[in-house]
């Protein structure tokens, strides 16, 4: 089953991962600067880019559920360009295991949280690090600013190996309900409005972070159907709830 999907809901929604090979980045975005996020994973499926996650412990990443990553899969830290094996600061694992949280829906897209443990720890140095997850388990407040980052083309279609990051805005939760049907928006999701610069993600970027005051606050998940970054909707982010977190750390001790 391939990472598209488009469900059968009056407001249908699309997940953010790839397709048929294509993959879209961030919208409205610019190129990151080379290793400004070392936190970021590139994770491929056979030799195709599937989704963005963060490395969150030496040989654990965090990523979405419905990036359907499994054992023997590919993941790359320390990678600015996708296209350049040479790359600088570059390290390569593989999936020894995959952590899907239990609970994860694929029709409704509830717990769209994955855990991968790979095959050895990374190396932590200036091209690697692990991302700050949150010691709060406060909710993020409606007109925050966050960071969004991810690999793909541009809304011009124009390809882009390199990583790609814009700001986006929380969207409050009440508003955020009326673009999806019901129980799709819950406590357990964030949203961020797509204003009239079309700053957002598309597919291509499940599973990468939203990062909040320098924290990784949300997982990428879904948007709306059809084109990316659709002015007057707004992109969906699996929250790291206090559940969430707690689920993270009994999976990383067992």
């Amino acid at each position: 089953m391939g990472l598209l999907f488009v469900l059968s809901f009056s407001a249908a929604i699309f997940f953010l991962g790839m397709h048929r090979g294509y993959c879209a980045d961030i919208a409205g975005g610019k190129e990151s600067v080379p290793h400004l996020r070392p936190y970021m994973a590139a994770l491929f499926r056979g030799n195709s880019f599937q989704c963005g996650g963060t490395l969150i412990r030496s040989n654990w990443v965090l990523t979405a559920a419905h990036c359907e990553l499994k054992r023997g899969d590919e993941v790359v830290l320390g990678a600015h360009s996708l296209s350049n094996p040479r790359e600088k600061g570059k390290q390569t694992f593989r999936i020894i295991q995959a952590f899907p949280h239990r609970n994860y829906n694929q029709e409704t897209i509830a717990n769209d949280i994955m855990l991968l443990k790979l095959n050895k720890s990374a190396t932590i140095n200036q091209y690697v690090k692990t991302v700050r997850l949150p010691r709060t388990h406060k909710d993020v407040k409606a007109r925050t600013q966050c960071l969004v980052a991810g690999w793909g083309a541009t809304l011009q279609a124009k390809m882009s190996n390199t990583l790609r990051e814009t700001h986006v805005t929380i969207l409050a939760r009440g508003i955020c309900t009326r673009h999806y049907n019901r129980g799709m928006v819950t406590t357990n999701n964030l949203c961020a409005a797509i204003t009239k610069q079309r700053k957002g993600t598309c597919p291509g970027d499940s599973g990468g972070p939203l990062i909040c005051r320098g924290i990784q606050r949300g997982i990428t998940s879904f948007g709306p159907e059809g084109k990316c970054a659709v002015p007057g909707t707004a992109d969906v982010y699996t929250r790291l709830t206090k559940g969430y977190l707690l689920w993270i750390n009994n999976i990383i001790r067992e």
